[in-house]
């Protein structure tokens, strides 16, 4: 296997990744036009004019959401398609490696690691393949594609709003370094009571070890789902500032004759379209240093069983 997460991915979807690009760049392109539509949509009917035009806009903005959920649909099943040719690829990989080690019994902790690879540790590692390059390119453009249209708009408005989502440039990698060392030292200790299960030749805790690891990964779960659910927490907060400075830096706007009220609107529209792109950044953020700490012990844990077959 290829020492590096990527080159694994490239290895196990290769030219497959540019199609999901290409389906992720048509996304994220219809999803920004239905902005402008509902802009003109809300500016339109506050001015009492003729309603067929409304109408209209209407009907365009009903066919650009069948489109967008026509797009999606076929994305993520392509994805979902990819990741799990790659968990199929990793799975086979192990028993490739356990048929040519028949020669000679296997160490319980190399069975164990065996074990855990097959039934736990490759679905995460193959799920994240099919939205190792799509995730990014579809949301950062969603993000500059909005932000770039509500400059457009109102440029002072987009700036606050741009601006309050910069704290999360700087706690968000700190809370992921914390989650990714408490995930590296759960798979180990899961590795750990599968290979001990091997030994024993079953669910047998004689030394009370095993109930020591169980109440550990508890722990560690728990200051996982701790950490996850605060920075989900400090996220919402910062997205909930945005929307207080859209409705009082709009509404001045709107009072003083300086934008309509559809920009406001437009505005909070927007900036729901910048918070969930901007979450799934940070949730494929997460992914990707979580899974890189899983397929570097997957290559370890390859690598011990290629020593067990050279023996």
């Amino acid at each position: 296997m290829p020492s590096s997460l990527y080159r694994f991915i490239w290895q196990a979807s290769g030219a497959h990744q540019l199609w999901i690009t290409v389906l992720s760049i048509i996304l994220f392109g219809i999803g920004t036009s239905s902005l402008e539509v509902q802009r003109r949509i809300v500016n339109d009917a506050l001015r009492g004019e003729v309603y067929r035009p409304i109408l209209l806009l209407a009907g365009l903005y009903l066919g650009i959401s069948v489109a967008e959920g026509l797009v999606k649909l076929c994305l993520n099943i392509y994805r979902n398609w990819v990741g799990e040719k790659a968990v199929r690829a990793l799975r086979r990989s192990v028993f490739t490696i356990g048929q040519a080690a028949t020669i000679e019994p296997m160490p319980d902790r190399t069975e164990g690691i065996q074990l855990s690879i097959v039934l736990d540790e490759a679905d995460p590692i193959g799920g994240f393949v099919g939205e190792a390059f799509s995730e990014p390119v579809l949301q950062a453009g969603v993000l500059i594609s909005v932000v770039g249209y509500l400059l457009y708009l109102q440029p002072l408005m987009a700036l606050v709003v741009v601006f309050v989502f910069f704290p999360q440039i700087g706690f968000v990698p700190l809370m992921q370094n914390a989650i990714n060392r408490r995930v590296q030292m759960r798979v180990g200790l899961l590795r750990e009571m599968s290979g001990a299960i091997v030994g024993a030749g079953g669910a047998i805790d004689g030394d009370g070890r095993q109930y020591r690891r169980i109440h550990t990964i508890f722990l560690e779960n728990m200051a996982i789902y701790k950490l996850k659910f605060s920075m989900n927490f400090l996220m919402n907060l910062m997205t909930q500032l945005g929307v207080t400075t859209i409705l009082a830096l709009g509404g001045y706007f709107v009072v003083i004759g300086k934008i309509e009220i559809g920009t406001v609107v437009a505005f909070l529209s927007g900036l729901s379209r910048i918070n969930d792109p901007w979450g799934d950044l940070v949730t494929w953020y997460r992914d990707l240093q979580a899974t890189r700490v899983k397929y570097s012990l997957l290559c370890e844990a390859q690598k011990l069983g290629a020593i067990v077959v050279n023996r």
